[in-house]
Protein backbone atom coordinates (compact mmCIF):
# COMPACT_ATOMS: atom_id res chain seq x y z
CA UNK A 1 0.00 0.00 0.00
CA UNK A 2 0.96 3.63 -0.38
CA UNK A 3 2.48 5.73 2.39
CA UNK A 4 0.10 7.54 4.72
CA UNK A 5 -1.99 10.21 2.97
CA UNK A 6 -0.97 8.91 -0.44
CA UNK A 7 -3.09 6.91 -2.89
CA UNK A 8 -1.89 3.98 -4.96
CA UNK A 9 -1.17 4.74 -8.59
CA UNK A 10 -3.36 1.90 -9.79
CA UNK A 11 -6.26 -0.13 -8.38
CA UNK A 12 -7.47 -3.37 -9.92
CA UNK A 13 -10.96 -4.52 -8.98
CA UNK A 14 -11.11 -8.30 -9.48
CA UNK A 15 -14.54 -9.89 -8.98
CA UNK A 16 -14.16 -13.59 -8.24
CA UNK A 17 -16.86 -16.22 -7.87
CA UNK A 18 -15.50 -19.72 -7.27
CA UNK A 19 -12.18 -19.15 -9.05
CA UNK A 20 -9.99 -21.47 -6.98
CA UNK A 21 -8.28 -22.89 -10.07
CA UNK A 22 -7.42 -19.45 -11.50
CA UNK A 23 -7.07 -16.87 -8.76
CA UNK A 24 -3.51 -17.55 -7.58
CA UNK A 25 -2.12 -17.59 -11.11
CA UNK A 26 -4.10 -14.40 -11.85
CA UNK A 27 -2.60 -12.60 -8.86
CA UNK A 28 0.92 -13.90 -9.49
CA UNK A 29 0.87 -12.64 -13.09
CA UNK A 30 -0.32 -9.19 -11.99
CA UNK A 31 2.26 -8.91 -9.21
CA UNK A 32 5.09 -9.90 -11.55
CA UNK A 33 4.11 -7.55 -14.39
CA UNK A 34 2.85 -4.49 -12.49
CA UNK A 35 4.85 -4.49 -9.27
CA UNK A 36 8.06 -6.48 -9.76
CA UNK A 37 8.79 -5.45 -13.36
CA UNK A 38 7.02 -2.09 -13.77
CA UNK A 39 7.52 -0.90 -10.19
CA UNK A 40 4.02 0.56 -9.82
CA UNK A 41 2.27 1.22 -6.54
CA UNK A 42 -0.70 -1.10 -7.03
CA UNK A 43 -3.57 -2.48 -5.00
CA UNK A 44 -5.19 -5.74 -6.12
CA UNK A 45 -8.73 -5.81 -4.73
CA UNK A 46 -10.21 -9.30 -4.96
CA UNK A 47 -13.95 -9.28 -4.30
CA UNK A 48 -14.92 -12.82 -3.29
CA UNK A 49 -18.51 -12.88 -4.50
CA UNK A 50 -20.32 -15.51 -2.45
CA UNK A 51 -17.60 -18.10 -3.01
CA UNK A 52 -18.27 -21.66 -1.88
CA UNK A 53 -14.88 -23.08 -2.89
CA UNK A 54 -11.32 -22.26 -1.72
CA UNK A 55 -11.04 -18.88 -3.50
CA UNK A 56 -10.99 -16.84 -0.27
CA UNK A 57 -8.51 -19.18 1.37
CA UNK A 58 -6.12 -19.01 -1.58
CA UNK A 59 -6.32 -15.21 -1.77
CA UNK A 60 -5.63 -14.97 1.96
CA UNK A 61 -2.59 -17.18 1.46
CA UNK A 62 -1.18 -14.88 -1.22
CA UNK A 63 -2.11 -11.81 0.81
CA UNK A 64 0.26 -12.86 3.61
CA UNK A 65 3.26 -12.46 1.29
CA UNK A 66 2.00 -9.62 -0.97
CA UNK A 67 0.79 -6.53 0.87
CA UNK A 68 -0.78 -5.10 -2.29
CA UNK A 69 -3.50 -7.77 -2.23
CA UNK A 70 -6.78 -6.93 -0.51
CA UNK A 71 -9.57 -9.44 0.05
CA UNK A 72 -13.13 -8.16 0.25
CA UNK A 73 -15.80 -10.69 1.20
CA UNK A 74 -19.04 -9.88 -0.56
CA UNK A 75 -22.07 -11.80 0.65
CA UNK A 76 -25.55 -12.34 -0.78
CA UNK A 77 -27.20 -11.06 -2.81
CA UNK A 78 -24.38 -11.83 -5.19
CA UNK A 79 -23.84 -10.80 -8.79
CA UNK A 80 -21.05 -9.58 -11.04
CA UNK A 81 -22.23 -5.97 -10.96
CA UNK A 82 -22.68 -5.99 -7.21
CA UNK A 83 -19.16 -7.36 -6.78
CA UNK A 84 -17.69 -4.60 -8.97
CA UNK A 85 -19.66 -1.92 -7.15
CA UNK A 86 -18.39 -3.31 -3.87
CA UNK A 87 -14.80 -3.27 -5.10
CA UNK A 88 -15.11 0.29 -6.40
CA UNK A 89 -16.08 1.38 -2.89
CA UNK A 90 -12.63 0.31 -1.69
CA UNK A 91 -10.51 1.36 -4.68
CA UNK A 92 -8.12 4.20 -3.81
CA UNK A 93 -5.94 4.37 -6.93
CA UNK A 94 -5.68 7.30 -9.32
CA UNK A 95 -6.49 4.82 -12.13
CA UNK A 96 -9.00 1.99 -11.65
CA UNK A 97 -9.12 -1.12 -13.84
CA UNK A 98 -11.80 -3.82 -13.88
CA UNK A 99 -9.97 -7.13 -14.32
CA UNK A 100 -11.28 -10.68 -14.64
CA UNK A 101 -10.11 -13.40 -12.27
CA UNK A 102 -10.40 -16.19 -14.85
CA UNK A 103 -7.10 -15.49 -16.71
CA UNK A 104 -8.94 -14.16 -19.76
CA UNK A 105 -7.20 -10.75 -19.53
CA UNK A 106 -3.47 -9.98 -19.75
CA UNK A 107 -1.45 -7.97 -17.21
CA UNK A 108 0.56 -6.34 -20.02
CA UNK A 109 -2.68 -4.81 -21.32
CA UNK A 110 -3.29 -3.33 -17.86
CA UNK A 111 0.13 -1.70 -18.01
CA UNK A 112 -0.68 -0.31 -21.45
CA UNK A 113 -3.98 1.09 -20.12
CA UNK A 114 -2.20 2.81 -17.26
CA UNK A 115 0.46 4.37 -19.46
CA UNK A 116 -2.12 5.68 -21.93
CA UNK A 117 -4.04 7.42 -19.15
CA UNK A 118 -1.00 8.82 -17.36
CA UNK A 119 1.26 9.67 -20.31
CA UNK A 120 -1.34 10.69 -22.91
CA UNK A 121 -3.88 12.16 -20.49
CA UNK A 122 -6.90 10.09 -21.45
CA UNK A 123 -9.74 9.78 -18.94
CA UNK A 124 -10.61 6.21 -19.86
CA UNK A 125 -9.15 3.40 -21.94
CA UNK A 126 -11.50 0.88 -23.54
CA UNK A 127 -9.80 -2.27 -24.76
CA UNK A 128 -11.05 -3.95 -27.91
CA UNK A 129 -10.51 -7.52 -28.98
CA UNK A 130 -11.82 -6.70 -32.43
CA UNK A 131 -9.49 -4.07 -33.85
CA UNK A 132 -6.08 -4.42 -35.47
CA UNK A 133 -3.62 -5.78 -32.94
CA UNK A 134 -6.29 -7.37 -30.75
CA UNK A 135 -6.99 -11.08 -30.49
CA UNK A 136 -9.61 -13.53 -29.25
CA UNK A 137 -9.04 -17.21 -28.49
CA UNK A 138 -11.49 -19.92 -27.43
CA UNK A 139 -14.60 -17.75 -27.65
CA UNK A 140 -17.72 -19.95 -28.11
CA UNK A 141 -19.00 -19.26 -31.60
CA UNK A 142 -22.62 -18.53 -30.67
CA UNK A 143 -21.62 -16.07 -27.94
CA UNK A 144 -19.20 -14.42 -30.34
CA UNK A 145 -21.98 -13.89 -32.89
CA UNK A 146 -24.25 -12.42 -30.20
CA UNK A 147 -21.41 -10.20 -28.98
CA UNK A 148 -20.77 -8.77 -32.44
CA UNK A 149 -24.47 -8.17 -33.08
CA UNK A 150 -25.01 -6.40 -29.75
CA UNK A 151 -21.89 -4.23 -30.04
CA UNK A 152 -22.79 -3.24 -33.60
CA UNK A 153 -26.25 -2.15 -32.39
CA UNK A 154 -24.65 -0.12 -29.59
CA UNK A 155 -22.29 1.58 -32.02
CA UNK A 156 -25.25 2.69 -34.16
CA UNK A 157 -27.37 3.80 -31.21
CA UNK A 158 -24.60 5.86 -29.63
CA UNK A 159 -22.81 7.01 -32.81
CA UNK A 160 -19.50 5.74 -31.54
CA UNK A 161 -16.47 3.99 -32.98
CA UNK A 162 -15.94 1.85 -29.86
CA UNK A 163 -16.73 -1.73 -30.80
CA UNK A 164 -16.24 -3.80 -27.62
CA UNK A 165 -18.29 -1.91 -25.04
CA UNK A 166 -19.75 -5.04 -23.41
CA UNK A 167 -16.29 -6.17 -22.31
CA UNK A 168 -15.66 -5.40 -18.63
CA UNK A 169 -11.89 -5.00 -18.97
CA UNK A 170 -11.51 -1.21 -19.05
CA UNK A 171 -9.62 1.53 -17.21
CA UNK A 172 -10.96 4.76 -15.72
CA UNK A 173 -9.50 7.72 -13.93
CA UNK A 174 -10.73 7.83 -10.36
CA UNK A 175 -12.68 11.03 -10.97
CA UNK A 176 -14.63 9.45 -13.86
CA UNK A 177 -15.97 6.77 -11.54
CA UNK A 178 -16.74 9.40 -8.92
CA UNK A 179 -18.61 11.55 -11.41
CA UNK A 180 -20.52 8.81 -13.25
CA UNK A 181 -21.46 6.81 -10.17
CA UNK A 182 -23.12 5.56 -8.13
CA UNK A 183 -23.80 2.63 -10.44
CA UNK A 184 -26.96 0.56 -10.14
CA UNK A 185 -26.45 -2.55 -12.27
CA UNK A 186 -26.30 -5.84 -10.37
CA UNK A 187 -24.97 -8.21 -13.02
CA UNK A 188 -22.91 -8.13 -16.24
CA UNK A 189 -24.90 -5.14 -17.49
CA UNK A 190 -22.64 -2.98 -15.31
CA UNK A 191 -20.10 -3.20 -18.14
CA UNK A 192 -22.46 -1.15 -20.30
CA UNK A 193 -23.46 1.20 -17.49
CA UNK A 194 -19.88 2.16 -16.71
CA UNK A 195 -18.61 2.56 -20.26
CA UNK A 196 -21.66 4.28 -21.75
CA UNK A 197 -21.96 6.64 -18.77
CA UNK A 198 -18.39 7.82 -19.39
CA UNK A 199 -19.13 8.16 -23.11
CA UNK A 200 -22.28 10.23 -22.56
CA UNK A 201 -20.47 12.47 -20.08
CA UNK A 202 -17.94 13.38 -22.77
CA UNK A 203 -14.78 12.07 -21.16
CA UNK A 204 -11.68 11.64 -23.30
CA UNK A 205 -11.56 7.94 -24.21
CA UNK A 206 -8.92 5.90 -26.02
CA UNK A 207 -9.61 2.55 -27.67
CA UNK A 208 -6.67 0.16 -27.89
CA UNK A 209 -6.19 -3.49 -28.87
CA UNK A 210 -6.22 -6.17 -26.18
CA UNK A 211 -5.81 -9.92 -26.07
CA UNK A 212 -8.46 -12.23 -24.65
CA UNK A 213 -8.32 -15.92 -23.84
CA UNK A 214 -11.40 -18.06 -23.12
CA UNK A 215 -11.34 -19.71 -19.71
CA UNK A 216 -9.74 -23.13 -19.49
CA UNK A 217 -11.38 -24.05 -16.18
CA UNK A 218 -14.87 -23.49 -14.88
CA UNK A 219 -17.78 -21.98 -16.74
CA UNK A 220 -18.87 -18.41 -17.22
CA UNK A 221 -21.77 -17.15 -15.15
CA UNK A 222 -23.11 -15.13 -18.09
CA UNK A 223 -26.40 -16.69 -19.26
CA UNK A 224 -27.43 -14.97 -22.48
CA UNK A 225 -31.19 -15.40 -22.16
CA UNK A 226 -31.25 -14.33 -18.52
CA UNK A 227 -28.99 -11.33 -19.16
CA UNK A 228 -30.83 -10.11 -22.24
CA UNK A 229 -33.49 -8.18 -20.32
CA UNK A 230 -30.87 -6.60 -18.06
CA UNK A 231 -28.69 -5.48 -20.95
CA UNK A 232 -31.75 -4.11 -22.74
CA UNK A 233 -32.91 -2.15 -19.70
CA UNK A 234 -29.48 -0.60 -19.16
CA UNK A 235 -29.04 0.11 -22.85
CA UNK A 236 -32.41 1.84 -23.25
CA UNK A 237 -31.97 3.85 -20.03
CA UNK A 238 -28.63 5.20 -21.20
CA UNK A 239 -29.83 5.70 -24.78
CA UNK A 240 -32.60 8.02 -23.63
CA UNK A 241 -30.21 9.72 -21.23
CA UNK A 242 -27.94 10.45 -24.18
CA UNK A 243 -30.80 11.63 -26.40
CA UNK A 244 -32.65 13.73 -23.84
CA UNK A 245 -30.35 14.95 -21.06
CA UNK A 246 -26.75 14.56 -22.25
CA UNK A 247 -26.28 18.29 -21.70
CA UNK A 248 -27.25 17.95 -18.03
CA UNK A 249 -24.90 14.98 -17.64
CA UNK A 250 -21.96 16.96 -19.01
CA UNK A 251 -22.80 20.01 -16.92
CA UNK A 252 -22.85 17.79 -13.83
CA UNK A 253 -19.47 16.39 -14.81
CA UNK A 254 -18.05 19.89 -15.09
CA UNK A 255 -19.63 20.92 -11.78
CA UNK A 256 -18.27 18.07 -9.71
CA UNK A 257 -14.96 17.71 -11.56
CA UNK A 258 -12.52 15.58 -9.59
CA UNK A 259 -14.34 16.22 -6.31
CA UNK A 260 -17.28 13.89 -6.80
CA UNK A 261 -16.74 12.35 -3.38
CA UNK A 262 -20.44 12.55 -2.66
CA UNK A 263 -20.88 9.72 -5.15
CA UNK A 264 -18.01 7.57 -3.88
CA UNK A 265 -17.40 5.58 -0.72
CA UNK A 266 -14.06 4.36 0.58
CA UNK A 267 -13.54 1.97 3.47
CA UNK A 268 -10.30 0.44 4.70
CA UNK A 269 -11.89 -2.60 6.32
CA UNK A 270 -11.87 -6.00 4.64
CA UNK A 271 -15.59 -6.65 4.95
CA UNK A 272 -18.22 -5.76 2.41
CA UNK A 273 -20.47 -2.73 2.79
CA UNK A 274 -24.19 -3.06 2.22
CA UNK A 275 -25.11 -2.22 -1.36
Amino acid sequence: MSPLNSRPQLSLVIPAHNEEQNIQACLDELVTTLITEAGLDVELIVVADGCTDRTEELVSERKRSVSAIRLIRHSAPCGFGRAIRCGLNYAEGDVVVIYMADLSDRPQDVLNYYRLIVNEEYDCVFGSRFIKGGSVHNYPRFKLIVNRFVNTAIRVMFWTRFNDLTNAFKAYRREVIQSCGPYRSCHFNITLEMSLSALIAGYRIKQCPIHWEGRTWGSTNLKLREMGRRYLCTLMMLFFQRMLIADDVRQERDRTGASGEENFLADDSDSSPTL
